[in-house]
C-alpha cells in the first residue's frame, strides 16, 4: 500500500509567510488613499472614483501583461469563471458603495464598520465551508475590533443616517465575500478579476460625474491613487489572500487605518489624536502577537 502523501508543512509555512506579507503589502497601499487625497483640489467626488478606477485598471492590465504575456492574460480571463465574477462584483460594491456612504455618514462610522471584515469572513468561512477558526484569531479579531473603536471614538457622533451606516455595513460584508472566495478558489489568480471590478466601478462613475476634465497637478494625484493605492493594493491582496485563510488576510488588512493617519502626519503635518494613536497601537501590537502566534504554530508543523 502506497503511502499517504499529506501537505508539505514547510511549502505551506512559505506560503503562509508571503500571503501575509503581501496582504500587508496591499494595506500599506491602501493606506496611502487619504494622504493622496488631501492634495487633490477636485469638488465631485464621483470625478476622483472616475479616474482612479480607470488608472487601477490600467496597472491591473499592465500588470497581468508584464508578468503572464498577452496569451497569458487571455487565459486568466477565460479561466476566472463565476469565482471571479463573484469577486469583481463585489469589490465594484465596496468601492462605489464608500463614496455614497460617506455623503450620509462619517468617515469613522465607515471605518469602524469596516474592522468587522475579519469577523464576516470568518463567519462566512464557517457557515459555508466549515473552515475552523482558532481562538487565537476570534480573540484578535475582537482586539482589533476594539482598537479600531478607539481610533474613531473622537469622531462618533449621532447626526449620522442609517443608511450611510447600512452602505458601510454593505463594504464590509462585499469585502469579506471576496476575500472567501479568493480563499476558496486558490487555484484561480484573480487579479482578472478585480481588474472587472474597477472597470464596473469606473463605469458607474462615469454616470454619475459631474465632469471628467481635471488640472494637471490633480490629473497626476488620481494616477497615483488609481496606480499605487488601488491597483498595487488589489494587486497584492488577490495574489496573498489565495495563500492563507479569510480570516487572517482580512485581519492583516486592518493594518490600512493604523497607518493612513501615520502618512497624513508625516506628508500633511496632521499630528494623530491620542485616542488615535491608543486605538493603532493596539491593533499593531493584536496583529503582530496573532502573526508570532502564527508563525510558531508553522514552525511546529515543519518540525513534527
Amino acid at each position: 500500500m502506497p503511502p499517504v502523501i499529506g501537505p508539505d508543512p514547510v511549502k505551506s509555512s512559505a506560503e503562509t509567510a508571503i500571503g501575509c506579507l503581501l496582504v500587508a503589502g496591499s494595506a500599506i497601499a491602501w493606506s496611502t488613499g487619504g494622504a493622496f487625497a488631501r492634495f487633490l483640489d477636485v469638488s465631485d467626488n464621483w470625478t476622483v472614483v472616475f479616474w482612479r478606477s480607470v488608472f487601477a485598471a490600467l496597472f491591473l492590465l499592465c500588470f497581468m501583461l508584464v508578468r503572464d504575456g498577452p496569451r497569458g492574460t487571455l487565459r486568466l480571463f477565460r479561466h476566472m469563471g463565476l469565482a471571479g465574477v463573484g469577486v469583481a462584483i463585489c469589490f465594484a460594491i465596496a468601492s462605489s458603495c464608500f463614496i455614497i456612504a460617506l455623503s450620509y455618514t462619517t468617515v469613522a462610522n465607515v471605518l469602524l464598520l469596516q474592522a468587522g471584515v475579519p469577523l464576516f469572513a470568518a463567519l462566512i468561512s464557517w457557515v459555508l465551508f466549515r473552515e475552523r477558526v482558532s481562538v487565537a484569531t476570534w480573540i484578535a479579531i475582537g482586539t482589533v475590533i476594539a482598537g479600531v473603536a478607539i481610533m474613531v471614538s473622537d469622531s462618533l457622533d449621532g447626526e449620522v443616517s442609517p443608511n450611510g451606516d447600512m452602505l458601510a455595513l454593505l463594504i464590509a460584508i462585499s469585502f469579506a465575500t471576496a476575500t472567501v472566495i479568493t480563499r476558496r478558489k486558490a487555484h484561480l489568480r484573480m487579479t482578472p478579476a478585480v481588474f472587472l471590478g474597477v472597470v464596473i466601478a469606473a463605469g458607474v462613475a462615469s454616470t454619475m460625474a459631474g465632469e471628467f476634465r481635471v488640472s494637471a497637478h490633480d490629473f497626476g494625484l488620481l494616477f497615483a491613487l488609481g496606480a499605487i493605492n488601488l491597483g498595487l493594493g488589489l494587486a497584492l491582496f488577490v495574489s496573498g489572500a489565495r495563500l492563507i485563510p479569510s480570516a487572517l488576510a482580512a485581519l492583516i488588512g486592518t493594518l490600512e487605518p493604523v497607518l493612513g493617519p501615520v502618512w497624513v502626519w508625516l506628508l500633511h503635518n496632521e499630528v494623530p489624536s491620542p485616542r488615535t494613536i491608543i486605538g493603532g497601537t493596539i491593533i499593531l501590537v493584536a496583529l503582530l502577537l496573532h502573526l508570532g502566534w502564527e508563525y510558531r504554530r508553522q514552525r511546529h508543523l515543519r518540525t513534527a
